[in-house]
């Protein structure tokens, strides 16, 4: 049996340190990237990590999921191989044999967690409306021009080494690579 911890915050500059605080893991899984989504680096290696008789621990639901439905298939699946997920700021347990009380407040404070991420965009969205109605926003400034991309692409180089040289994703330069391809 393995006490294995999950620890995560939303973005890459904040600090991960308060959770869990003082506890000693087997093993540490950490994730720095939203919880809206399952599909996290830190959480598919716990997730093929641990075996039956381990026991998941995180700080509170939010660190688990920002989804009422992902909150529950993650615990149910966890349940099903076998392993406990605890919840230490809610001081709670899911074994696979919870009671329909434990269920409840799973449902209940994953919902809370759900309205308070979706309040936050909303609000982030409200802001940035604004802003811009006002003027002071005009979203990111672009790194460096279509054109550079372009040059680099029409002298044969690849689109990966386009990226790497001019120190941008693959992806935008395949954003602006369809964008000219649209054009011509």
């Amino acid at each position: 049996m393995a006490n294995v911890a999950y620890i995560r915050v939303s973005t890459i500059d904040q600090n991960t340190a308060r959770q869990l605080d003082g506890l000693q893991f087997d093993r540490t899984f950490e994730d720095k990237v939203s919880g809206s989504t399952t599909n996290r680096a830190g959480l598919n290696e716990l997730q093929e990590y641990v075996r039956e008789g381990d026991v998941i621990h995180v700080h509170d639901i939010s660190r688990m999921a920002r989804n009422v439905g992902d909150l529950i298939k993650l615990i149910r699946d966890f349940n099903l191989a076998g392993v406990s997920v605890h919840f230490h700021k809610e001081n709670l347990i899911f074994t696979g044999e919870d009671s329909p009380m434990n269920s409840l407040m799973l449902t209940l404070l994953g919902a809370v967690y759900q309205f308070e991420r979706e309040m936050i965009l909303e609000r982030q969205r409200e802001g940035i409306e604004k802003a811009k109605q006002e003027g002071k926003y005009k979203g990111r400034k672009k790194t460096l021009s279509h054109e550079d991309i372009k040059t680099s692409l029409d002298g044969g180089v690849s689109i990966r080494k386009t990226a790497e040289a001019l120190k941008v994703s693959v992806s935008s330069v395949q954003r602006v690579k369809r964008s000219i391809s649209a054009i011509e």
